[in-house]
């Protein structure tokens, strides 16, 4: 039965923003009998998650089923929870530590439902169904991810608030004292059967793209430093108050690299760069990244040591384990041996206490994604929207274009022409024809985006289109062409490769990349580097995500505090019907020297 949530809530609201501290007794017996002659060791276990997003269930909110995906993955902390048990029956519950490093409380409709439609901000308002699964699994910290920022500040303090763990971000300061605004670190006391307690510090990194992609939510109360620079700050901290063993919870990636470029200082992906370049860190915990590194050592240039890295894959597929060894040397523990391995959450059954716990709050979400909203006169999908102009992005871009024209009329811009950019964000997004739900629209847009309008010249346009040409693979005249190996290069993920209606444009993919698009028009005739558009985008662009050129600089005219997919949903409502054949038409193509590719 799931817990009473105002008791649930009293008991949640002891957190505090400050040093957590747990204490531990070490499973009798066990690690006694690992303690050779005149040397005593101690062995523990670190387990953990990261880019949950909101995933409790092996559902897919979207399509109303279970999750399933092309490797088979299952997602779910629910999942994840049979693993962690096995795991702490395995090692002994009090020899194990679990913690997150971020993007909890963002991603699926779930998390969606419990921020906007049923919000725990409401007086005597519900608990996060996210704080009731960690709370129940016994979570000991987490880091804050970028899109912990996505709902506004208040709904993460309640969030906050509901945690019996604490939520960390050594990096996440105060904008006006420039003091820590959540607590940096929490401390860790692991009992051993030879006298002395082992203290575990985990220290909270999250990232410095929160103050670009959250611009709105932020600006003027949180600033986010660099991550190298935070923990240079704070590891020797934690060794002076007697850390044997520090854990870095980073919510950034290992490659080094930046997806907002020179905008600002500090690196995105900082992970590998905070092992290499601050002493005393004996593991980092990734996140952000959304990729698998099961174990990655990485050598601290002042000392030498391999510092040890490990990422789970997202959405609760993977749990990281972290086994840590240690020997007692003149006075003090030391880290003999480290190594990491993940778990995979498909060779397990969902955990039936988590099940229970939130079966009441999963099947309100499943009622309130599959309202009728409307009909669709003929179905639409995205099957093909990397590589073909399919009417399903032209119903996003439409969409947005309406409502910034509308938002802009009567105002000074309201005569120049509005563009707009949409991108894939799922390649299985599908509106059937006949009645339309909540969740086909949803699943059309599944990240929680808000509209701006953006004042952009021709050639800035052009440059833009160059840039997320980018996206094709260079394919020679003649050459067979396999859709399947002509987008993502370079690793370009399909959420970062726009189209931009309004205009008519080739991209030619014989051609090397940065000379691509050719034969740019507005209502027929050759682009003009100085015309002037309003352009509908959405704040991640606008904001530096991707590092496309010239929009974050360009002038705001118009923004929105409403997410870009509830925008659809309220425009299908008010409208009742879609019809492709109002808004669908193919405005770009995929060429070869002028010969269309499809």
């Amino acid at each position: 039965m799931p817990l009473n949530r105002r008791k649930f809530l009293e008991k949640s609201a002891v957190t505090g923003a400050g040093v957590a501290l747990a204490g531990a007794v070490a499973a009798p017996g066990a690690q006694a009998a690992e303690a050779e002659r005149g040397a005593k060791r101690y062995a523990f276990t670190v387990l953990g998650t990261t880019d949950l997003h909101g995933n409790v269930f092996n559902w897919d909110y979207f399509t109303d089923k279970e999750f399933d995906d092309k490797d088979h993955n299952d997602i779910g902390l629910a999942k994840v929870s049979t693993l962690v048990n096995q795991v702490r029956e395995e090692k002994g519950r009090r020899n194990t530590l679990l913690i997150d490093a971020g993007d909890t409380i963002q991603g699926t409709q779930l998390s969606y439902y419990y921020a906007k439609v049923d919000p725990i901000t409401a007086k005597g308002g519900p608990v996060h169904p996210m704080a009731q699964a960690m709370n129940a699994m016994g979570y000991d910290a987490a880091a804050l991810g970028n899109h912990e920022f996505n709902y506004g500040i208040p709904v993460l303090r309640k969030f906050e608030q509901q945690c019996r763990f604490p939520l960390l971000g050594a990096n996440a300061l105060d904008a006006k004292t420039l003091r820590p605004a959540f607590a940096p670190y929490s401390m860790h006391r692991l009992r051993t059967p030879h006298g002395r307690d082992v203290k575990v510090a985990v220290l909270g990194l999250t990232n410095p793209g929160i103050a670009i992609w959250d611009k709105a939510n932020v600006q003027g109360k949180m600033t986010f430093p660099g991550l190298e620079e935070q923990a240079a700050k704070w590891v020797p901290k934690l060794r002076s108050m007697g850390a044997d063993v520090v854990i870095v919870s980073a919510h950034s990636g290992s490659s080094g690299t930046s997806s907002y470029g020179d905008q600002l200082p500090y690196v995105e992906n900082a992970a590998g760069l905070v092992a290499e370049q601050v002493p005393g860190i004996d593991a980092i915990l990734v996140g952000h990244a959304h990729t698998e590194i099961p174990e990655y050592f990485v050598t601290n240039k002042a000392t030498g040591q391999q510092v040890l890295l490990s990422e789970p894959l997202k959405w609760g597929q993977r749990l990281t384990v972290f086994d840590f060894e240690l020997v007692w040397e003149k006075g003090c523990w030391k880290v003999e041996k480290v190594g990491a391995k993940v778990l995979n959450s498909n060779a397990v059954e969902e955990d039936p206490k988590i099940v229970g716990l939130l079966s009441d709050e999963h099947e309100k979400v499943v009622a309130y994604v599959n309202q009728v909203i409307g009909t669709n006169a003929a179905e639409m999908t995205s099957a093909e929207a990397p590589y073909k102009d399919v009417p399903i992005i032209d119903l996003i871009n439409h969409i947005q274009a309406d409502t910034v024209k509308q938002a802009l009329a009567g105002t000074e811009h309201a005569a120049l022409p509005v563009l707009s950019q949409a991108a894939c964000f799922s390649r299985s997004a599908r509106i059937p024809a006949g009645e339309v739900t909540i969740r086909d629209v949803a699943g059309l847009y599944v990240f929680e985006n808000t509209l701006e309008a953006r004042l952009m010249t021709g050639a800035q346009m052009k440059a833009y289109l160059e840039f997320s040409a980018n996206y094709f693979v260079q394919t020679a005249p003649g050459a067979p062409v396999d859709p399947a190996k002509l987008t993502n290069a370079n690793g370009t993920p399909d959420y970062n490769y726009d189209v931009v209606s309004g205009l008519t444009y080739e991209i030619d993919i014989a051609r090397p990349a940065g000379s691509r698009v050719a034969d740019v028009r507005f209502e027929g005739q050759p682009l003009a580097d100085d015309a002037q558009f309003v352009f509908a985008v959405n704040n991640y662009r606008a904001n530096g995500g991707g590092n496309f050129p010239h929009v974050a600089a360009a002038q705001l005219l118009w923004s929105n505090s409403d997410e870009i997919r509830n925008t659809m949903i309220a425009w299908v409502k008010a409208k009742g019907a879609i019809d492709p054949a109002g808004f669908a038409s193919v405005d770009w193509k995929l060429t070869r020297e002028g010969t269309p590719v499809f």
